[in-house]
């Protein structure tokens, strides 16, 4: 079982742990009930499910307060036990976070109650062919025309893509060059022009697609936020979002640690269990730490954000870099210690070892973190 003293850390309310016990006893009640042979049907059905159970419901926030201690927690527990249930819960999230953050009182009105229920699915439309962790370079276009905005170019890896119900894009208004010249959007998965061009298989399976939007039309209304803004809002979001990220890497090595706990003090090697032997002991004793020293930084990252901090730029960075980092490390470790199991196709930690990749990827890749963690440093010691 699952180690939860971190939950008396003063990082954390009385509501967090009442969270977390409730969260938890669903999880392990609902999720193993899960078809997973259809990914798209899995995740629409996981979606209502976080729904029905009030889950989704902390999603998205009218009031435009998003309490991330409460989206790690969630993360980090559905992702111990399913990998897609985090996925689903995470992109009614990020798909939603710029209409929570930024979004008029009318446009949070027509989708928030929908996704928060499970009844919509949202996706986050950032990425292009061209332009990944460069974010500034994107050059899908947006043009005025009367009260509308006509979207044409290309997003892909889009998580929920060929499922959303209604998809936050960015593409570039032209108010000024690089990233001042973009502006967000929300656009209904039925608008016309908007057609999902390719669906796109990967290790773990997602729903992940390719959008091309060809002359698509949204009215001026569907703007979030102001002109020029979109870099502004993405990053915002990003900065929410990414700290939840690493929670759900330590979803996964928490889950990978207890898999690896399990195997060696069962396992005989020589009449005594696997866990006797010193080596085996070293193994667990670095994961053990690694699990502890992610949740510090993660919970960190939360924390500070909510407690009225305007960015977390530089701790969201080192929560994800760190987090997604050696929860690899500690899943391939339990792979080591499960011997020929644990490269067993659908076995729990073969499964986890696909699903962890990913997440030193998307919503910025590890040495963009570094990146940003040195500047934040050298930014600290000039004093700016």
């Amino acid at each position: 079982m699952s180690d939860k003293s971190f939950l008396d850390w003063p990082f954390f309310e009385d509501r967090h742990r009442d969270l977390a016990a409730s969260l938890e006893e669903w999880a392990a009640d609902q999720l193993a009930t899960v078809d997973h042979s259809d990914t798209d049907a899995a995740c629409r059905q996981l979606v209502t499910m976080l729904g029905e159970a009030g889950i989704a419901r902390h999603s998205g926030a009218e009031d435009g307060k998003l309490d991330v201690r409460t989206l790690c927690l969630i993360r980090e527990t559905l992702a111990r036990h399913d990998g897609l249930a985090d996925f689903a819960f995470a992109m009614q999230g990020l798909g939603t976070g710029a209409i929570s953050l930024f979004g008029s009182p009318e446009q949070k009105a027509d989708w928030l109650p929908l996704t928060r229920s499970g009844k919509a699915i949202s996706a986050f439309a950032l990425t292009e062919p061209g332009s990944g962790s460069d974010v500034a370079a994107n050059t899908m276009s947006a043009e005025r025309d009367g009260d509308h905005y006509v979207l044409t170019g290309q997003k892909t890896w889009i998580s929920n893509g060929g499922i959303a119900d209604v998809y936050t894009v960015f593409a570039r208004t032209g108010e000024a060059p690089g990233a001042k010249g973009m502006s967000a959007f929300i656009v209904p998965a039925d608008t016309v022009g908007l057609e999902i061009t390719e669906r796109l298989e990967t290790i773990a399976p997602h729903p992940l697609a390719t959008l091309t939007f060809n002359e698509a039309r949204v009215p001026a209304a569907a703007m979030i936020g102001a002109p020029g803004q979109g870099f502004k809002i993405a990053m915002s979001v990003l900065d929410v979002f990414r700290s939840t990220v690493a929670a759900a890497a330590l979803g996964f090595a928490r889950r990978a640690l207890d898999e690896a706990l399990g195997r060696v003090t069962t396992r005989q090697i020589q009449g005594a269990p696997l866990f006797d032997l010193q080596m085996v002991q070293g193994h667990i004793a670095d994961m053990a730490l690694n699990v502890d020293a992610a949740a510090l930084l993660v919970y960190r990252a939360a924390w500070t954000k909510d407690s009225g901090a305007p960015r977390v730029t530089r701790e969201a960075a080192m929560a994800k870099l760190f987090a997604t980092d050696q929860a690899q490390q500690v899943i391939d470790k339990a792979v080591q210690l499960h011997g020929g199991d644990g490269v067993k196709s659908n076995e729990t930690v073969e499964k986890l070892y696909r699903e962890i990749r990913a997440l030193r990827i998307y919503e910025g890749a590890s040495d963009v973190q570094r990146v940003v963690i040195a500047r934040q440093a050298l930014n600290a010691f000039q004093g700016k």
